[in-house]
């Protein structure tokens, strides 16, 4: 597996069950958000690159393929990284894994550069640009 995907290891707690004790849908999007943190926190210099630039990343669209229903007890690992890098957006990956090897869920999120001073979207150019592409994992990685 590539090393520009992070890995969280999480044990699923009763407060993320829904009413049919299954992790609730709105959790899965905490546990990837989780996953990006993680990214980001082993991929200091693109976070070091993004404050020089005064830019922030900015979701614009998420697509979650829910696969098996996750419960009490389970232990996920959460698999975050960035699949692709356009010239004004770029797409990060989520594979969220139980200990079994089972499929979970799956995500897309794209998001875009966000230019803070300006308060709108920017492109994704110069050493941002550069650390983006360095950090590109096939979505093929993901699995292997």
């Amino acid at each position: 597996m590539s090393e520009s995907i992070s890995h969280v290891s999480m044990r699923v707690r009763g407060y993320h069950l829904d009413g049919y004790g299954h992790v609730n849908n709105a959790r899965y999007l905490e546990f990837m958000e989780e996953g990006r943190w993680a990214f980001f926190d082993e991929h200091p210099r693109l976070i070091k690159q993004l404050h020089s630039a005064g830019r922030a990343f900015v979701v614009v669209n998420l697509n979650i393929d829910y696969r098996a229903a996750a419960v009490q007890g389970d232990d996920l690992t959460v698999l975050t990284g960035i699949v692709e890098v356009g010239d004004r957006s770029a797409i990060c990956h989520h594979r969220i894994v139980r200990k079994d090897g089972t499929l979970v869920a799956q995500a897309d999120l794209t998001f875009v550069l966000l230019d803070i001073k300006a308060n709108k979207a920017a492109a994704i150019e110069g050493e941002v640009r550069d650390v983006l592409q360095g950090l590109i994992a096939p979505k093929e990685t993901f699995t292997a």
